[in-house]
C-alpha cells in the first residue's frame, strides 16, 4: 500500500500559548495502597459526554488541573494528581467539544480501587509488559486472570510532582520502584513533558488544513532512566514505555490503522487479535490498505500491530460527531524487540506489538465494563538499559473537526484511506 505521508518525517517540535494552574496536592495513598482524594463540597453531576466546559467543571470539583491553551481556543487539561495524564482536550469554538473519556465514577469516589483506578484520560503513562513471565501487573506465581491483575500504584494512583512549566508545557518527574513476575527489581526515574503543538506542527502531519477545520494537537515526551545499580537484561525482564489514550465510544466510531505491506514469512502477521480471544469478523476487518476495528464500547477486544508492520500512526473517525482522531509516534528503525503483554507464560517474550487498540465492553455475561471507552496506544521497544541510561518515547494526539470533505482529505493524507472506507468497513459488500 502507499505509505501515508505523515509517517515520513519527525522533528523536535515546540509549544504554544498560555498555561493556568491550580494547587497541585492530593492526599497520598496509605501503605497498603488505599487512600482517598480530598472531599470537595460540590455535588457530582451525572456521567455524560458533555462539552469541554462541563468536563472541566467536573474535574475541578475533584482534582487539580494544569490547563494548556493553544491557538484558536484549543485547550488541553492535564492532571498532576493522576500521574500527569492528559484528561481531555477541545478544539474550542461553538459548543467546545470534549474528546477524552472521563472515568467519572472513579474520579468522584476519591477512593482507591483494586485492579485499576479508571480515571480515564487521553494520554496516560504506563509501563509494559502487562502479562507474561516478566509481567509488571501480576505478582510472582499468580495466575494470569482479571482477578489477579493489578496496575502498579506509581502509575495508577500516586500523584506526580511538577518539575517545571512555562506558557506552553508542563513537566513531571517521578521515581518508582517495581518488581516483575520473575522477581526482578527496577528503580526507575520518569521524566514526562506534555505540550500543546503549534498550528505549523499540525500542518506538517495533517497536510492542508482548511479554514473551516478546527484542530487541537498535543504530545507527551516520556523519558525512562535506569536509576538502579544493575543493568536491565532480557533474561530477567526489561520494561517498555506504554502510552494509552481513552476516548468516547459510539456506534458510529471505527478505528483505522495503516500497515506496512509484505509477506508474512518475513514480516509476521498483520494484526494480533488473540489478546482476549479472537475478535469476530464483524468487529475486525483487514483490507489491502488498513486494519478496521469497531470502537463502540460494546464488546471487550484488543488488537496489536507488530513492529515490522506499524507505520507509527493510527486513527479513528466518529461519523456522528464528525471527529477525526489521529495518534502518532516514531518507532525506531529496525527495532523489533518489543515486550509481549499476553496474559500467559510466553515462548517469545520479546515478540510483542508496537501499536495497540482496545475496545471496552463487559468482561463476561452480566458483568459491567470498565468504561466503556476505546483506546489507541503506542509502545517503545524493550528497554535493556545500563545504569544511568535513558530512552524517550514521544506520543502525539490530534483531534480534527469540520466538514466531511476536509476530514476526508486529511484521513487520506495521514491514514491512506478515506472516510467512506472507514465508515463502510463493516457494511456488507
Amino acid at each position: 500500500m502507499r505509505r501515508p505521508a505523515s509517517v515520513r518525517w519527525w522533528v523536535v517540535i515546540g509549544a504554544v500559548s498560555c498555561l493556568g494552574l491550580t494547587a497541585c496536592n492530593r492526599r497520598p495513598a496509605t501503605a497498603d495502597g488505599a487512600g482517598t482524594h480530598p472531599d470537595p463540597s460540590s455535588s457530582v453531576t451525572a456521567m455524560a459526554a458533555g462539552p469541554f466546559a462541563d468536563d472541566l467543571a467536573f474535574l475541578k470539583q475533584h482534582t487539580t488541573l494544569v490547563l494548556l491553551t493553544g491557538a484558536g481556543g484549543a485547550q488541553v487539561a492535564v492532571s498532576p494528581a493522576y500521574q500527569g495524564r492528559v484528561m481531555t482536550s477541545t478544539t474550542g469554538g461553538a459548543g467546545a467539544p470534549s474528546f477524552g473519556w472521563l472515568g467519572r465514577d472513579a474520579i468522584a469516589s476519591r477512593t482507591y480501587h483494586p485492579h485499576m483506578n479508571v480515571f480515564g484520560g487521553e494520554d496516560r503513562f504506563w509501563l509494559g509488559p502487562e502479562g507474561g513471565q516478566y509481567a509488571l501487573y501480576f505478582k510472582p506465581g499468580d495466575p494470569f486472570d482479571l482477578a489477579h491483575w493489578q496496575t502498579p500504584a506509581p502509575f495508577d494512583w500516586d500523584p506526580w510532582a511538577i518539575a517545571d512549566q512555562d506558557a506552553g508545557h508542563v513537566r513531571f518527574r517521578q521515581r518508582m520502584s517495581l518488581v516483575n513476575y520473575a522477581g526482578t527489581h527496577f528503580d526507575i526515574d520518569v521524566d514526562r513533558t506534555v505540550r500543546v503543538l503549534t498550528a505549523d506542527d499540525a500542518l506538517r502531519v495533517l497536510g492542508a488544513v482548511p479554514a473551516a477545520v478546527r484542530v487541537v494537537a498535543f504530545e507527551s515526551a516520556n523519558t525512562v532512566t535506569n536509576a538502579g545499580a544493575q543493568a536491565w537484561i532480557p533474561n530477567s525482564g526489561v520494561v517498555s514505555i506504554w502510552i494509552l489514550g481513552q476516548f468516547l465510544p459510539t456506534p458510529s466510531t471505527t478505528i483505522a490503522i495503516p500497515f506496512a505491506a509484505g509477506p508474512e514469512s518475513s514480516m509476521g502477521a498483520i494484526v494480533n487479535d488473540a489478546y482476549f480471544g479472537k475478535v469476530p469478523a464483524d468487529r475486525l476487518v483487514t483490507t489491502a490498505d488498513a486494519i478496521f476495528f469497531k470502537a463502540d464500547g460494546h464488546y471487550r477486544a484488543k488488537i496489536g500491530v507488530p513492529p515490522a508492520r506499524t507505520l507509527g500512526v493510527a486513527g479513528s473517525y466518529d461519523a456522528s460527531r464528525q471527529v477525526l482522531t489521529i495518534v502518532q509516534f516514531t518507532p525506531p528503525e529496525g527495532r523489533r524487540d518489543y515486550v509481549n503483554s499476553m496474559w500467559e507464560v510466553q515462548r517469545e517474550p520479546y515478540k510483542g506489538d508496537a501499536l495497540n487498540s482496545y475496545n471496552d465492553g463487559p468482561p463476561g455475561p452480566g458483568e459491567k465494563p470498565l468504561g466503556p471507552f476505546y483506546e489507541l496506544e503506542s509502545s517503545s521497544p524493550a528497554l535493556a538499559l545500563q545504569p544511568g541510561q535513558h530512552y524517550t518515547h514521544v506520543h502525539r494526539t490530534f483531534h480534527v473537526t469540520g466538514p466531511e470533505a476536509s476530514l476526508d482529505a486529511i484521513a487520506r493524507h495521514v491514514l491512506g484511506v478515506g472516510l467512506r472506507d472507514i465508515t463502510g468497513a463493516f457494511t456488507p459488500k
